[in-house]
């Protein structure tokens, strides 16, 4: 008998388990997938670790989450720099004075914004009705024609003015040569990849790997006092109210007989032809040295039953039926929801770790952080 069945052994479960593990309780973590870790899970391929789902840089302004993953692993000093392809042309992002330089010759901040206002006026947009033209209100249409348009299309798989305004709340334009993406205060990757987080904080906890949750649900029926559930909260109550939609990403992985390919951890590629978002070259989170190097090409995709979902579609339809869900896990007693599926939100590393925490000292009326 367990205090606590856990579904889904990634970053939210992991924490909540070495958490109430630390806390005198018996866990049991279970995932459908073939390891721990979630999709911050690393597979070691020609000595370097490589992001199995997708880039991850952990990066937050929150002492106290930075000081407790620290905890366990060594950060490096690497910083989020990456650059963006369009069609051969290279610049950097997030948008910054180098961009600006790069696009138009200009050398001051007050040239660029200059540049940039005339290009809004010269729009002549107010009141923005697609995401095409509420890019370009806040931009202007050199920045938007070669930077946001087709990498937005391809995330998305949908024209720019097809999708709605609200998904570009506001675009980071800084005026200043700063190449740091994030402007959180600490940043870095573990040394040696996320699965020596996740391996320490399951360290002398029970874990089960292929096990599906849904498939065994009569035999793991009973075996707990209670259900930490990570998994898709639709799926839980068997889509009784129809089902959440996600985008989802395809990744194609090459090895090269080289120690370079392209000088970067991570370059997008901004025009729509090139039918890829991004290339990720993994050995540079970690300032590698290796004689070959891993690089990953992924593609947006749309998301499909059995598709791993990574972005949710918090539009009107989707945002309803979340609601109607998250009613039923309020009611829940001996059920506890938490992390991106469960919450049908985007999260950040660390934002998943302080609702771990806070889901920690809610269920057992303690302070951590």
């Amino acid at each position: 008998m367990y205090d606590y069945l856990i579904v889904g052994a990634g970053l939210f479960g992991s924490t909540f388990a070495y958490e109430a593990t630390r806390l005198g309780k018996r866990c049991l973590v279970i995932d459908r997938r073939n390891h721990v870790g979630g999709n911050v899970y690393c597979e070691n391929i020609e000595g370097i670790n490589v992001h199995k789902y997708g880039a991850h840089i952990f990066h937050t302004s929150n002492k106290r989450i930075w000081e407790y993953v620290n905890q366990f692993a060594e950060f490096n000093r690497y910083t989020n720099s990456p650059i963006a392809n369009y069609n051969g042309e290279i610049y950097n992002l997030p948008f910054n004075m180098n961009t600006f330089n790069r696009l138009w010759g200009v050398i001051t901040p007050k040239e660029a914004q200059k540049k940039i206002e005339e290009q809004k006026k010269a729009a002549g947009i107010t009141e923005p009705r697609n995401l095409e033209e509420q890019a370009i209100s806040l931009v202007g249409t050199d920045i938007y024609e070669k930077l946001i348009k087709g990498y937005t299309e391809k995330q998305w798989g949908r024209n720019a003015t097809e999708l709605p305004a609200f998904i570009i709340q506001r675009l980071p334009v800084r005026f200043t040569y700063d190449n740091n993406y994030f402007n959180d205060k600490f940043q870095g990757i573990p040394e040696g990849g996320y699965n020596v987080i996740i391996e320490k904080m399951l360290d002398g906890i029970d874990v089960k790997l292929n096990l599906d949750f849904f498939e065994n649900r009569s035999e793991l029926k009973g075996i707990a006092k209670k259900v930490l559930f990570t998994g898709m909260i639709d799926e839980f109550y068997n889509y009784k109210f129809g089902r959440l939609e996600y985008r989802s990403l395809k990744f194609e992985n090459e090895i090269l007989d080289m120690d370079n390919y392209q000088g970067n951890a991570v370059v997008n590629y901004t025009d729509r032809e090139t039918p890829f978002t991004r290339i990720i070259e993994h050995k540079h989170f970690e300032f590698g040295t290796q004689e070959k190097t891993v690089i990953t090409r992924e593609y947006p995709a749309e998301w499909t039953p059995g598709d791993e979902p990574y972005y949710p579609i918090n539009d009107d339809r989707n945002s309803e039926i979340y609601k109607l869900y998250k009613q039923l896990a309020a009611e829940e007693k001996n059920v506890i929801f938490g992390g991106r599926l469960a919450d049908y939100k985007y999260y950040d590393m660390h934002h998943v770790i302080y609702h771990a925490l806070k889901a920690v000292e809610k269920e057992f009326n303690v302070t951590i952080i």
